[in-house]
């Protein structure tokens, strides 16, 4: 975490390098042009005495966001950052729209990496709230079927229930 004190200490070392505390924030971009204007005429290096507390929450809050895309590991590299977990919604709507507008609990279950009794349970909410309809294939299968996904009418694949 960055320090308030240190990045005003850096800020009074304008005259030896100028800049320095926006390196310091990891503002590399705005500190190289701080550095070869002077702190843009000392213009931008006295406003920046206001703006330093409002720097430090910045700079602080990347990193808060960067450990929580990466399980607490700041420095990991892209491609071993941690993915946010879908929700179970958005994994029933996907399994859903690719199946035609039909999933079933074992689907949402090895696409969510959920157990079936979850996906079965989040599938009957889903019913009852009136986004989804319970239908039995001509099988016997339960299926759970999402109007507004489906390419066709659906009815003639199913039996009353």
């Amino acid at each position: 975490m960055y320090s308030l004190d240190t990045a005003y200490l850096m800020w009074a070392l304008a005259f030896i390098f100028p800049g320095l505390h926006r390196f310091y924030l990891g503002k590399i971009g705005s500190g190289i042009l701080h550095f070869c204007t002077r702190g843009l005429f000392f213009i931008g290096w006295i406003l920046d005495f206001r703006r330093l507390p409002e720097m430090v929450r910045e700079a602080n809050l990347r990193i808060e966001y960067k450990k929580a895309l990466t399980g607490g590991n700041v420095n990991m590299p892209p491609s071993q950052k941690v993915r946010v977990k879908e929700t179970i919604e958005k994994v029933i709507l996907k399994t859903a729209k690719k199946n035609k507008g039909l999933a079933t609990p074992s689907e949402v279950a090895l696409e969510g990496d959920i157990s079936i009794e979850d996906a079965k349970n989040y599938l009957e909410k889903l019913v009852s709230k009136g986004f989804a309809e319970l239908k039995v294939r001509k099988s016997g299968t339960l299926v759970y079927y999402f109007p507004e996904l489906s390419e066709h009418s659906a009815s003639t694949d199913f039996e009353d229930f």
